[in-house]
């Protein structure tokens, strides 16, 4: 406890409770151009005092503050709100005073007695000459004035010119803050770039991408594809690890411990003689011919994502350069990686505890800015959740500190406290256990988790239903619906998700064994050849998704996600709304990929500023079929074979001078 002399024992304020706080202020929470941070806080005094409560807010480039008067939300609770324009780190906190003229002022309008009005004048005319002692100029000068007016006025009039609304305000401008409180905390925001928050993600292997009596793709087919998938709607496509391929213990086809010649390996065995991570794969081309389809994905409004897995395979040039960088058995061999009883032989983990830390730390992040010179800007993380959490902290803010707009994926499927604990130290996205939430009440549980609690303060959910390594049991029986259905779940329960294709839009189903997740003859170990002109593609599907998504605001962003009633627990119903209301989406699905479902929904009519007494229409954005709802409670019916889903925008009726009914 403090002593007296080490008090300010006149500090009659206290600030408590602010939000948003992410662990007292060791983590920022997340923001990006364009958007607001919206802070409440508790601020309150002994005594019956009027408070003055401000945010306070600047860039990191700045010394000064900002500041934003908070308005009394009720029950001592205060709130504002500031933008983001910029990149980088923010920084807020709350200052709070008793406001010793409002306070003067609410007592004197209370005043009967003409006696007592006349003391209390006497105070009020103290007051703004203390106030014009601490201003200048004309305002000065303005002040002096109302104070040799309050102290000669009769009571009637003091009354009347002590409420004076140019007197109020410049008394506000200048007040007495010598003992105001400070919250102690300044507390971070990082701000990035709109893709970190709002991005439609496609992943695809180069080595895939063939042209006629090709055997390996390259980056010059990869690049002509951009078309395609740009028409699909996608502004993300993210490559798996473009680097040589050991041949020590290389996979073969289903991860097959033997792999004849000319099996290509596992891109994730990275490292050979001819480089390590800072090398491409000879058969994909050139560093050239990377950068050329960087360039042409740019054109197209597409970042390419490099996969950063930071690992290597026996021949990477790092196990002869920095044999200390790895673990080694009792023998003196390099110790693989394994997750018994599974043996990854074909991967040597880095070894994090090395005395030699800094010198791979060092590396690390060397190989990042390598990439970041090739043109890239976003970065899918393999296992992050296997290294240190120290390492990406620092790892992501020396990046960020010199290219904020740089964006982090961290692909960590680990436990829920891991997964939040990396967002925290700096992940711009995450993946997480969307794949596996299938039925009504575990994706409503689990995304009003992600939107309804802090977590949504720091963690952006990048909603994958399918990746390389997963082929969720769910889409392995559900047929075409199921792969239909999961998509616009994806699309439209989150601001940011991708699939893995072709895969996906030509519905690739097939496990490589029974029970399990891993795909039959799985494109991490070959070469697939993929028909994405099939006539039963999803392509133009998706592409219809991904329309509606860019046509609707209220889908670019994950808080405003609302989940509603429908008595049928196979259905699911939930809206996306922007702040105003103006745009508003109602996603009714079919969960059940097998038979039709019907129930009734119940909409929130206030919230949702309709009119109970009058129609209103749904406009299906994937069919385009219009119908006109009446009041609260509503039928569907949803054949999934037909269209196992509705994306409704509600447009409510207003009248022309003609008395036409139009819906906006």
């Amino acid at each position: 406890m403090k002593s007296l002399t080490e008090l300010e024992g006149r500090q009659r304020v206290v600030i408590e409770n602010v939000q948003p706080e992410i662990d007292a202020g060791r983590f920022p929470i997340k923001r990006v151009i364009g958007q607001t941070v919206e802070v409440e806080a508790d601020a309150f005094a002994d005594g019956h005092d009027a408070l003055r409560c401000v945010l306070r807010y600047r860039h990191e480039a700045e010394t000064g503050w900002h500041e934003i008067s908070m308005e009394p939300l009720g029950s001592d609770r205060w709130g504002a709100s500031f933008p983001i324009t910029e990149l980088g780190s923010y920084f807020y906190s709350v200052t709070a005073w008793i406001d010793h003229f409002l306070s003067w002022q609410h007592e004197l309008v209370r005043r009967q007695d003409a006696q007592d009005i006349a003391v209390a004048l006497q105070v009020g005319a103290k007051l703004i000459g203390e106030a014009a002692q601490r201003a200048a100029g004309e305002d000065q000068a303005q002040l002096h004035r109302y104070a040799g007016e309050m102290e000669a006025a009769h009571p009637d009039a003091g009354k009347q010119l002590a409420l004076n609304v140019t007197l109020t305000s410049l008394m506000a401008h200048y007040p007495d803050r010598s003992l105001a409180t400070h919250y102690p905390l300044e507390l971070p925001v990082r701000a990035e770039r709109v893709k970190a928050l709002y991005s439609t993600w496609y992943e695809l292997f180069p080595r895939s991408c063939l042209g006629a009596g090709m055997r390996h793709g390259t980056f010059a087919e990869c690049e002509k594809r951009l078309a395609d998938v740009a028409a699909m709607g996608f502004d993300v496509v993210y490559l798996p690890p473009i680097h040589p391929i050991g041949l020590t213990k290389r996979k073969g086809p289903n991860n097959t411990l033997r792999a004849d010649p000319a099996d290509p390996g596992s891109p994730w065995a990275i490292g050979a003689a001819d480089g390590g991570h800072k090398a491409v794969h000879a058969q994909l081309g050139t560093l050239d011919d990377f950068r050329s389809l960087v360039s042409t994905a740019r054109e197209l409004g597409i970042d390419i994502a490099l996969d950063i897995a930071f690992q290597c395979s026996p021949d990477h040039p790092y196990v002869h350069e920095h044999p200390e960088w790895f673990r080694h058995r009792p023998d003196g061999s390099i110790q693989y990686a394994e997750n018994p009883p599974k043996k990854y032989e074909d991967i040597y983990p880095f070894n994090f505890e090395t005395v030699d830390w800094i010198g791979l730390w060092e590396e690390l992040l060397d190989v990042l800015r390598f990439w970041i010179s090739q043109g890239v800007s976003i970065f899918r993380v393999d296992n992050p959740h296997t290294k240190p959490f120290p390492f990406w902290e620092w790892l992501i803010g020396e990046v960020q500190r010199d290219h904020p707009e740089t964006i982090f994926l961290a692909e960590a499927f680990t436990r829920p406290k891991m997964i939040y604990r990396l967002a925290k130290l700096g992940f711009s996205q995450s993946y997480n256990y969307f794949p596996w939430r299938n039925t009504k009440n575990e994706i409503e549980t689990y995304f009003t988790e992600l939107t309804r609690t802090e977590v949504r303060e720091y963690f952006r959910p990048n909603l994958w239903p399918n990746t390389p390594d997963i082929l969720p049991e769910y889409l392995q029986f559900g047929g075409r619906p199921a792969f239909m259905v999961r998509l616009v779940l994806a699309a439209t329960l989150g601001a940011s998700y991708g699939i893995y294709g072709p895969a996906y839009e030509l519905m690739e189903a097939t496990p490589r064994d029974a029970g399990t997740e891993e795909y039959f003859n799985s494109e991490k170990y070959a070469v697939r050849h993929w028909d994405i002109d099939r006539a039963d593609s999803l392509k133009d599907f998706i592409a219809r998704v991904n329309r509606i998504r860019r046509e609707s605001p209220a889908l670019q962003q994950d808080h405003r996600l609302n989940f509603l009633d429908v008595d049928n627990d196979s259905l699911i119903c939930y809206t996306k709304t922007t702040p105003d209301n103006k745009d508003v989406i109602l996603v009714i699905a079919n969960l059940d990929p097998h038979h039709t479902q019907s129930g009734w929904v119940t909409l929130p009519l206030e919230e949702l500023k309709l009119d109970a007494q009058h129609s209103y229409q749904v406009h299906d954005l994937l069919t385009d079929a219009r119908f006109l709802w009446n009041g609260a409670r509503n039928y569907v019916e949803i054949k999934p074979h037909v269209a196992p889903a509705h994306i409704f925008r509600l447009r409510r009726r207003v009248r022309t001078e003609r008395d036409f009914d139009y819906f906006l």
